[in-house]
């Protein structure tokens, strides 16, 4: 596909899908696809062309393609999910975050915000409304007093180091990004993965994230 970032917009309202297409295809840097669902076609365009960000219009949206989404995490882990539109719902906000997704705009959101909130998650930023911070650090600060024990980490036969890969995996980094940021060979981190599989008994990326959360090992 075209260089640049490629923008996939999710919306089951027309006029809604052709305003954010506009909006993003007057920056050079955008290319832009969108529909209005995530069947298995739509899963296929997104991997074929490789499309950065999934941008939906909604947290409904959000939980209505749930599998869908499951499916696009294996499929794609290295494609950011972004809502836009979304409200303040603090136990649907902390829901999405669990389940991998690093962008979040209210319904106010202007255009630019738009445009800036694609850009700083491609930059390996998450994007946050400020009134909902608070709610993910204080859940931060339950989840440090709740850490799992060693023996949990023990049974699960986790290295230190493949702790450390965890979360990164959960944000949908591919393994080159991993090994840019821990400063090791992208084979290495293939090694890691490999043997966390393994361990884990998971078919995929997405297992080993889906576990180690119903583990308390991740957020």
């Amino acid at each position: 596909m075209d260089a640049g970032t490629g923008v996939y917009i999710l919306s089951e309202n027309r006029l809604v899908r052709e305003a954010l297409s506009r909006i993003l295809k007057k920056r050079p840097d955008f290319w832009v696809l969108h529909g209005p669902d995530l069947g298995a076609e739509v899963r296929e365009e997104i991997v074929r062309t490789g499309v950065h960000v999934l941008l939906l219009d909604s947290m409904r949206l959000y939980f209505a393609v749930e599998e869908g989404l499951k499916l696009l995490r294996a499929e794609a882990p290295a494609t950011k999910i972004v809502l836009i539109g979304m409200d303040d719902d603090e136990q649907a906000f902390l829901q999405i975050v669990r389940r991998g997704a690093v962008g979040y705009l209210l319904k106010e959101a202007t255009s630019a915000e738009v445009v800036a909130g694609v850009r700083a998650v491609m930059n390996g930023e998450a994007v946050c409304p400020p009134r909902l911070c608070r709610v993910l650090f204080e859940h931060l600060a339950q989840q440090a007093q709740q850490l799992p024990s060693g023996r949990t980490r023990s049974q699960l036969g986790l290295t230190r180091r493949e702790q450390q890969l965890l979360p990164l995996i959960a944000r949908g980094l591919t393994n080159k990004e991993i090994a840019a940021r821990l400063n090791v060979s992208e084979q290495t981190i293939k090694n890691h993965l490999h043997r966390m599989l393994h361990k884990l008994g998971a078919e995929n990326r997405l297992g080993v994230v889906d576990m180690c959360r119903d583990q308390g090992l991740i957020l």
